[in-house]
């Protein structure tokens, strides 16, 4: 049920309260009891999601398919993005690249 927010001409009173669509709007002030009350029109609420069942990967924008299939547009599969080691560009070092462990 939406909540609906009221307002009177009469004394600037304004309120809101939970209605069904299919009531009928109000009419009398609560306050002043003059039938100077209308109906405002709200922004509405925003979307609330809560709990499991909603995921990152479902409002993923459409260009991340492509990733996540691992294919490209032509149908070929997509190569991985090769990783540098931010260590290798400073130092000059090769060890991870050479398949040598290396400690930071």
């Amino acid at each position: 049920m939406p909540t609906y927010q009221y307002e009177c001409d009469a004394c600037d009173h304004s309120f809101e309260i939970l209605q069904s669509m299919l009531d009928e709007k109000l009419k009398k002030c609560p306050q002043c009891g003059k039938n100077e009350l209308h109906r405002l029109i709200g922004a509405g609420s925003g979307i609330i999601f809560k709990g499991s069942g909603f995921y990152e990967t479902d409002y993923k924008k459409k260009g991340s398919s492509k990733e996540a299939s691992g294919k490209t547009s032509t149908g070929t599969p997509a190569k991985p993005a090769e990783e540098k080691c931010p260590l290798a560009e400073n130092s000059g070092c090769k060890g991870c690249s050479e398949g040598v462990s290396q400690a930071a």
